[in-house]
């Protein structure tokens, strides 16, 4: 199932704009694409048309004559048959105050007219791939129990290829190498085996982890890819990604989904409580979250970014162990930070085996 749904033939993507001009254009631009296309003039028939497709990704004008696309997008994002569908405003409206509204209603996208064939293009293709994704967490516990009792050992390996998957979909959401990913997970079975978990909890985790990111698929291009500083409401956007990741891997109870699950709602909580979205302190985090935690901030420690230089192995360790005056090690479980501390031989192996060029 997830398979196919990955690798569905045609997209069908849904055009509303009162302005026929617009709709003959944005048709012949994603026809080009080889997406199939529908089209309504307004609001009301938009929903109606709904209810007869499926559509893949919905392209919604914000000024209507009958019912605005605030209202449309409103609706959408509150029913449980089309919460899932990714929408992109566009619209004149330039103004940062639309923008927020449409994000709060539950739009993926914002885009301004007059538009750009490519960007438009690309912003199809990305919200087809957290569509697809979506679709396949929809229908993954309903193929679980379908499998309950046969085949356990193939269900397994399909839910492990699944979440790889998705961990390669998050990719393209973000500036992130699949050399982070990869790390991470062996980052985090070290830690469990440090810390004495048993077998299947270490493979789970080396699995869960690459869902971290998850829900960053769900965060606007032009937030993600920032290169500057984010203002207040760029921020608070971006710090839905935790909620968004925990939304999207609610959809099933199998033990790694899970803990995946668990991984991106906490990963940026912290132990003294300073972390987000939350808050949460302690215990209060689950483990395999206050493990994600101390592996992500040594990952990016080691790594390049815009804004800074790579940091040594050693210079890293000191930042978690003692503190820099952003990192402080009151963010860390005890236990989990006194474990890192004892095989961080073993994460500078890693990194070095898993490093790009550029990394090291």
């Amino acid at each position: 199932m997830s398979e196919n749904l990955m690798n569905k033939e045609k997209a069908t993507i849904l055009i509303v704009d009162d302005e026929e001009k617009n709709r003959r254009i944005f048709t012949k631009w994603l026809e080009a694409e080889d997406y199939e296309c529908c089209s309504a003039s307004s609001g009301k028939s938009a929903l109606s048309l709904i209810q007869t497709i499926d559509p893949d990704v919905i392209l919604l004008d914000l000024m209507m004559p009958d019912m605005d696309g605030f209202q449309v997008a409103s609706q959408l994002k509150n029913d449980p048959e089309t919460s899932e569908i990714p929408i992109i405003i566009v619209t004149a409206l330039d103004d940062k105050r639309s923008l927020i509204r449409a994000l709060s209603n539950g739009a993926e996208e914002f885009l301004n007219k007059p538009i750009d064939t490519n960007e438009l293009q690309i912003r199809v293709r990305n919200m087809i791939r957290l569509k697809r994704a979506n679709d396949i967490l929809k229908n993954h516990k309903e193929e679980l129990n379908i499998k309950v009792g046969e085949r356990t050992k193939e269900v397994q390996e399909s839910l492990v290829n699944t979440v790889g998957i998705l961990g390669k979909v998050a990719e393209y959401r973000d500036d992130e190498t699949g050399a982070h990913v990869q790390r991470i997970s062996y980052y985090t079975h070290a830690l469990c085996q440090t810390l004495e978990k048993d077998h299947d909890y270490c493979n789970l985790m080396f699995h869960a982890s690459s869902l971290h990111d998850i829900g960053k698929i769900g965060i606007p291009d032009h937030i993600l890819f920032k290169e500057g500083p984010l203002d207040e409401d760029e921020w608070k956007i971006m710090r839905k990604h935790p909620e968004i990741g925990g939304h999207m891997l609610s959809l099933s109870d199998a033990p790694l989904i899970r803990m995946g699950r668990e991984i991106a709602e906490c990963h940026h909580e912290r132990w003294d409580g300073s972390g987000y979205p939350k808050g949460l302190s302690q215990h209060d985090i689950p483990l395999a979250a206050r493990i994600m935690c101390i592996c992500d901030v040594y990952d990016a420690l080691r790594s390049k970014r815009p804004y800074k230089r790579p940091f040594t192995h050693q210079v890293s360790m000191n930042i978690i162990l003692n503190g820099d005056g952003r990192t402080d090690p009151k963010h860390f479980d005890p236990m989990v930070r006194a474990a890192f501390k004892q095989c961080g031989d073993e994460f500078e192996r890693i990194f070095q085996e898993h490093a790009l060029e550029n990394e090291v």
